[in-house]
């Protein structure tokens, strides 16, 4: 009876993880001779290496395809770095590449990656030390070949952009023996000239020609720079340490002079905008100004202490004509009955009886007479009529009157 009887699937699943699990099948470098090399059209790179005793599968993923600086052919001799699985559909396994390099550079591309490592974990890569890149340059000092595509590519592109921006080129060489020493001498002499930006660069080429950009006195002229710097060494391609020590990469040294160098035109359009923007809002501003100065002028009319006084001087004039009118109709009524209680008391006044004929009596100690009771004969008595006071004596007293029509 058959026991532990297995898929193949499983088998397979099985032998890839045990690659997967194996630390040195994760990251190798295999250096072999390229064979049977296709391009396929989703970007994918399939390929084989072999040497004398043997052959791998590979594959490059479109994604991977950064690590590939060019074309490879039938026959090339490279170094790859990748991994080794099993691809369980077929079966069999493969190396996935990550980098390709050619044969030749490999102990330089060691040494790249163990520099890089090393400033890397200095924190020289680090972005909290990137200084920015001036806006408007005045004057951009340029560190490459005084022969050569990429000082013409600078001149050019900045001439076109801004012909006002000053460009001091200081010669240097780019490769061979004392080409890191003289590109550092370059660098400290453009710091002296106070220029705003400079270049640190050169044209396209293997990574023997692009050697001098990744010596670590290059890389730490450009750390220790008091200007800023834009790194544009070889095509878009090509990656060295001073492209991650610099404060800025271009990809081409073209692209560097259209980093650098501002476009006068575009910038004096967009003065014209601001100066328009400026202007649109400053009348803004003015007219907003001056409606507020409007309405305020206004309050200031209607809760002026001038304004109050004279509203409370109108009112007091007002209330001053209200109390004449009152006081004048409270005179009048006063008047009428005055005129009323002067014809009552004349009725009851002694003289206006006088007048009328009758006459006032008192004895000489003026005390009146009311009745003949109140004299005797022979008194003194005083007689007021209306026009004056006759004395006289009583002869006699007589009791009743006798009033004739």
């Amino acid at each position: 009876m058959m026991r532990n009887v297995y898929s193949v699937g499983q088998v397979n699943a099985y032998i890839k993880n045990m690659f997967t699990q194996d630390f040195m099948l994760n990251r190798l470098y295999v250096k072999g001779e390229v064979s049977n090399c296709k391009y396929h059209p989703s970007g994918h790179i399939y390929f084989s290496l072999k040497d004398e005793s043997g052959t791998i599968a590979c594959v490059m993923f479109a994604g991977s395809r950064s690590g590939l600086s060019f074309r490879m052919q039938e026959g090339q001799q490279v170094v790859v770095l990748g991994s080794v699985s099993v691809y369980e559909r077929d079966g069999r396994y493969q190396m996935y590449a990550r980098e390709i390099i050619l044969d030749g550079a490999g102990e330089l591309y060691l040494k790249f990656e163990a520099l890089k490592k090393e400033l890397e974990e200095m924190g020289m890569f680090a972005q909290e030390y990137k200084r920015p890149i001036p806006q408007f340059v005045k004057k951009v000092g340029i560190v490459t070949a005084s022969s050569g595509a990429a000082v013409r590519d600078i001149i050019n592109i900045a001439a076109r952009r801004n012909p006002y921006v000053q460009l001091i080129l200081c010669p240097a060489k780019v490769q061979g023996e004392g080409a890191a020493e003289s590109i550092v001498q370059g660098i400290r002499m453009l710091e002296e000239q106070d220029v705003d930006v400079i270049i640190v660069g050169r044209g396209g080429g293997s990574i023997e020609d692009l050697w001098a950009f990744n010596e670590e006195i290059v890389a730490r002229a450009i750390f220790e720079s008091r200007v800023p710097v834009i790194s544009a060494v070889g095509h878009e391609t090509d990656t060295t340490i001073a492209d991650y020590v610099a404060d800025l990469r271009a990809p081409t040294p073209s692209a560097a002079a259209e980093l650098a160098v501002y476009e006068y035109q575009a910038a004096e359009n967009l003065m014209k905008e601001y100066q328009m923007r400026l202007s649109s809002a400053v009348l803004k501003k003015a007219e907003q100004n001056r409606q507020y100065l409007k309405q305020a002028a206004l309050k200031l009319r209607l809760f002026h202490p001038r304004q109050k006084l004279l509203e409370n001087r109108q009112y007091a004039s007002d209330l001053e004509l209200q109390l004449r009118s009152r006081m004048e109709e409270i005179l009048q009524q006063k008047r009428h009955q005055f005129a009323l209680y002067v014809e009552k008391m004349k009725g009851l006044s002694p003289l206006e009886k006088l007048n009328q004929g009758y006459a006032y009596v008192e004895d000489k100690k003026g005390r009146p007479v009311r009745q003949i009771a109140d004299v005797k004969e022979g008194d003194a008595i005083r007689i007021y009529v209306s026009d004056g006071m006759i004395e006289a004596q009583v002869k006699g007293m007589t009791e009743e009157i006798q009033y004739h029509a």
